[in-house]
């Protein structure tokens, strides 16, 4: 298992139609096969900034996501309301602490 992280950047405009549909999307893609974990995070300093952290069972199920009808939806979507590049990493959880 692994997470992939993703930076998002919006207009600020753009932020409530993001959230919406998000909102919208967010079962869809937490069940989508491989997916264990999914969450939204929005920066403090910067409101135009939010993150997606999400966990996956193997680097193809991440793969097979984002070549999915799901993911295009969502990401056709999403792009149109960016104001900056997308950034995303796919990390290994080396510690964690409860």
């Amino acid at each position: 298992m692994f997470v992939r992280i993703v930076k998002l950047s919006f207009h600020e405009e753009n932020i409530p139609a993001f959230l919406e549909n998000f909102d919208v999307m967010k079962n869809q893609i937490r069940n989508a096969p491989g997916n264990r974990f999914l969450e939204l995070y929005q920066d403090k300093n910067n409101k135009n900034i939010f993150f997606t952290y999400s966990y996956w069972e193997t680097e193809s199920d991440l793969e097979n996501y984002r070549n999915s009808e799901l993911f295009d939806t969502v990401w056709t979507f999403t792009k149109q309301l960016f104001n900056a590049k997308p950034e995303a990493w796919s990390v290994d959880k080396l510690v964690s602490l409860p």
